[in-house]
């Protein structure tokens, strides 16, 4: 197993700009291992922009993201992303993985034991092999939780991974988000949900208008956040304010 780390993730000064507009505003942040990193913010706040961002989908218009590497190795074997709607392919839910484990060039004899290890970490076992996309869709983020995993990756990026689920699958996906993290994957991840937040958390990230407002442990975020837009967005009111507000 290869034990090359590329944490911490550095961003030295990112923004992002589509047509003169920025979106992503002069990020400087470093993301350690271990921790569990939620990115909270308003709508609009460049939270998913964030991720993708960071996971390399786009590229920053200014400034650097720098991950940790040894030489001639690519970064993008030791991370996964799982979107909000993920796409299941036409097959069954072990062939959703063992399409990943196929794609990652693992030697076929090695598939059954990955593919089973990750139906057990989701819960799925007995769903193996049912047909992907007539699964609930607690189900199907519970398998494109597993597929992201079976790879064991050191970085897995969330964004909004039980946006419109109950509250029974909502448990069951932070379940296995936890299984993932006490296996050793760095988690980060977007939210809508403060309660989730709170639960999963060791660091919040708060941002408004592409700006990152503080970086702060969850403790003392939900306990006493340091910035009155912080203040203002745990009591639930609406955000408003100017670039000059933010800025000042």
């Amino acid at each position: 197993m290869n034990t090359t780390s590329i944490l911490p993730l550095e961003l030295r000064d990112v923004s992002y700009t589509v047509g003169g507009n920025p979106l992503i505003r002069n990020v400087f942040v470093s993301l350690a291992p271990e921790s569990r990193t939620i990115i909270l913010g308003p709508n609009g706040a460049g939270k998913s922009l964030l991720l993708r961002l960071c996971h390399g989908l786009i590229k920053p218009t200014a400034g650097s993201i720098i991950w940790q590497e040894a030489p001639d190795e690519n970064t993008s074997n030791f991370q996964a992303m799982v979107f909000q709607r993920p796409v299941m392919l036409r097959r069954s839910v072990a062939a959703n993985i063992a399409y990943v484990l196929s794609l990652h060039k693992i030697p076929k004899p090695k598939h059954t034991a990955l593919i089973d290890e990750a139906l057990t970490l989701a819960g799925l076992t007995d769903l193996a092999h049912r047909p992907a996309r007539v699964l609930s869709a607690g189900e199907q983020q519970k398998l494109a939780l597993a597929r992201a995993w079976v790879t064991k990756p050191q970085v897995l990026f969330l964004d909004e991974p039980s946006a419109n689920l109950d509250p029974g699958a909502t448990h069951a996906v932070e379940e296995t988000i936890e299984q993932i993290h006490e296996h050793g994957t760095k988690i980060i991840m977007t939210t809508h949900d403060l309660g989730q937040a709170r639960r999963l958390a060791d660091e919040v990230l708060f941002f408004h208008q592409g700006r990152m407002i503080e970086q702060t442990p969850a403790r003392t975020f939900f306990g006493q956040p340091r910035s009155d837009l912080a203040q203002a967005f745990l009591r639930g009111e609406l955000l408003w304010q100017t670039d000059h507000d933010v800025a000042s």
